[in-house]
C-alpha cells in the first residue's frame, strides 16, 4: 500500500543520522557542502549550531541529530551540510541541514512507500512523508518542510537578519 499524496516516482537524497537513514525530496536540496566554519548565534535553541556564510549569503545551520533528540552531530570527514529550501506559509527558507553523511540519489516507486507509523497521540509523526523500502532496509521519508514548526522557522528568520 503507497502513501496517499505520492503518486510519481521521486528522487530521494538519503543520508545518515547515527545509523538511521533518512531521505529528503531532491527537489527540495539545493547544494551538499562539506563541514565549514559555522558561527554560533547566542540565544538560540541548541538544535541551531549557527549560521554559515554561503556566497556572501548569511544561513542557518540546523543539526538534524539535535532536531529529533538523538545525540549532537560529530564532526567527521562524512559530516556535511545538506542545503534545502523550506516552504512555509508561502516563502522560501534557506536552511543547512547537518547530517553525518550523504548516502546517494535513490528513486522510490510510490508501491515502496508506506506510510509513516502511527506512534500514539503524544508524538507527532507529521513530518514523516513515509516509510520507503530499499536494498532491503527501511528509509525514513520526511516532509522537510513540516520537520520544523512556524514558530522555529520564524526564529530561524529572525537570527539571519541579525546575523546580515
Amino acid at each position: 500500500m503507497s502513501v496517499a499524496g505520492i503518486t510519481e516516482t521521486v528522487q530521494y537524497l538519503t543520508f545518515k543520522l547515527s545509523e538511521e537513514v533518512f531521505a529528503v525530496d531532491v527537489a527540495k536540496v539545493r547544494e551538499i557542502l562539506e563541514i565549514t566554519t559555522i558561527t554560533k548565534v547566542p540565544q538560540t535553541p541548541d538544535f541551531m549550531r549557527g549560521v554559515i556564510n554561503l556566497r556572501g549569503s548569511v544561513v542557518p545551520v540546523i543539526d538534524m541529530r539535535l532536531k529529533f533528540g538523538m545525540s549532537a552531530t560529530e564532526q567527521t570527514v562524512n559530516t556535511c551540510i545538506i542545503v534545502v529550501e523550506i516552504n512555509m506559509d508561502g516563502d522560501i527558507t534557506v536552511l543547512g541541514a547537518l547530517a553525518d553523511s550523504v548516502q546517494e540519489v535513490v528513486e522510490l516507486e510510490p508501491e515502496s512507500i508506506e506510510s509513516a507509523p502511527h506512534i500514539g497521540t503524544k508524538l507527532n509523526t507529521d513530518f514523516i512523508k513515509g516509510m520507503g523500502k530499499h536494498n532491503g532496509s527501511f528509509i525514513i521519508i520526511l516532509d522537510i518542510d513540516k520537520v520544523f514548526s512556524s514558530d522555529e522557522i520564524s526564529l530561524v528568520r529572525e537570527n539571519e537578519r541579525h546575523a546580515a
